[in-house]
């Protein structure tokens, strides 16, 4: 795997660029285009592998998918009842996204399938999804994870549910804020014949829900309730176009490197700004940080707009509770903007990060360790203690695999004392595949070693 050189940086960062689409509104606006009637068109730049792997799943259920021209999608939909029978597994590659919410879909239909993934796929907890699924009268079932007592792992053999059987309504609260089982659910609610209710401790992502309501669905939001009466709808989504947003996750990396390179002016481009995904500019802002927001519009829901980011001074920032779950895809960066604020960041109500195949509150404690920086892990999040006078150490950090710690490395290398490495950073490709060339746009200094080309 390639590592990355980052050189301090020498000048400030200038420019305006655009970043990758928002994979989870990709996925959702796929799987949606697939289950409507006629034509649909998806646009989103260049498709990632996990944006693929949704698409050769739909194509494997029988779905026309077309890409006639790079990033632009042409969906020819199947309708709730169109989808077919596999000839084989469906390969949903190292896409957790994909599985759980194709499995919303085909706990409904009157054939099997067999959902499978790569290795990091197949360690990821599933009965999270497949447990309310089965309440409902759905059949999914897993492989017996070995190292907790009642998970179960792909792959996942789902349905058939068998005529005249329909799925049942269902009242289901969920222990955590997981969006993806959320969506699953409600995805499953469009075969039920009864209402679908969701009760969440605190309001995950809240995109399946934004795309049903302006296809027509009957669904509606009461604070940390949502409810999809299966009753009400016709049975039918409407085709549609959809242009999905800039990835908010993504862009939180080139507004972080703008704050910490003195002078510096960036703005990404068309970038969605869902507040239950902004949580990171809210706690930027009370760190004294320059971002501000251009709203532009909205698709299919989705607010959409420019942020303009400029080096400011930062001080200590805390995010829990809510905060910290509309913050949670970029708690990487939000603790390596804290290395750079004057005062202690803590971080808290992070279990979520910690129980993933990789921990990434483990993984952010030993980076910023690397830089010098001083840090104290908590159980559920972190606490950093800033270094706003001098530049971080040159460091050699280990990103595990995974692509946040690798890029919030990448940016802090700009604040160091000299070249900091980033060791297996082809990680990076799966979540930003162009973000070395975006910070080279705006004027840093990076190497790439061990890769093709640079």
């Amino acid at each position: 795997m390639p590592d990355l050189i980052v050189h301090p940086a020498e000048r400030p960062l200038i420019g305006s660029v655009p970043v990758p689409a928002d994979k989870s509104i990709a996925h959702r606006a796929l799987l949606l285009a697939a289950l409507a009637t006629g034509q649909s068109r998806v646009k989103g730049g260049a498709l990632g592998d996990e944006l693929r792997a949704t698409v050769g799943a739909l194509r494997a259920l029988g779905v026309r998918v077309e890409e006639p021209s790079p990033g632009e999608l042409v969906v020819e939909g199947a309708g709730l009842d169109g989808l077919r029978a596999p000839a084989g597994p469906i390969d949903c590659g190292a896409s957790a996204a994909t599985m759980r919410l194709l499995a919303g879909v085909l706990v409904a239909q009157r054939f099997a399938a067999r959902l499978v993934g790569d290795a990091s796929l197949s360690r990821r907890p599933m009965e999270r999804v497949a447990r309310p699924l089965r309440l409902r009268g759905g059949r999914i079932e897993g492989r017996l994870d070995p190292r907790t007592i009642g998970e179960i792992t792909a792959p996942l053999d789902v349905g058939p549910l068998p005529a005249p059987h329909v799925l049942s309504s269902i009242e289901h609260e969920l222990p955590a804020a997981w969006d993806e089982v959320k969506s699953a659910l409600l995805l499953s609610g469009l075969y039920a014949d009864g209402p679908t209710f969701v009760r969440e401790p605190i309001v995950s992502r809240d995109h399946t829900e934004r795309m049903l309501a302006a296809l027509g669905a009957p669904v509606d939001t009461v604070g940390a309730m949502v409810c999809l009466d299966g009753a009400r709808f016709s049975g039918a989504l409407p085709a549609f176009d959809a242009d999905v947003p800039g990835d908010l996750s993504a862009a939180a990396f080139l507004v972080a490197a703008a704050q910490i390179v003195p002078g510096s002016r960036v703005t990404a481009r068309r970038v969605g700004l869902n507040p239950t995904r902004a949580g990171l500019l809210e706690v930027l802002r009370d760190m004294g940080g320059g971002v501000s927001v251009e709203v532009q519009g909205d698709s299919l829901g989705e607010p959409i707009g420019d942020l303009h980011a400029a080096s400011a001074g930062l001080r200590g920032g805390r995010a829990g509770g809510e905060l910290a779950a509309r913050a949670q895809g970029e708690l990487p960066i939000l603790l390596g903007l804290g290395a750079r604020a004057r005062g202690v960041t803590e971080v808290s109500d992070a279990e979520e990060p910690r129980g993933q195949e990789i921990d990434r509150i483990a993984a952010m404690a030993a980076a910023l360790g690397a830089f010098g920086v001083r840090c104290e892990e908590r159980p559920d999040g972190l606490l950093v203690e800033g270094r706003p006078d001098r530049p971080l150490d040159a460091a050699d950090v280990d990103s595990r695999g995974d692509p946040q710690v690798a890029m919030t490395a990448a940016v802090l290398g700009l604040a160091a004392s000299g070249p900091t490495r980033v060791r297996d950073a082809g990680c990076i490709a799966a979540s930003f595949p162009l973000f070395v060339g975006t910070l080279r746009a705006l004027g840093a200094r990076i190497d790439v070693e061990g890769a093709r080309g640079a």
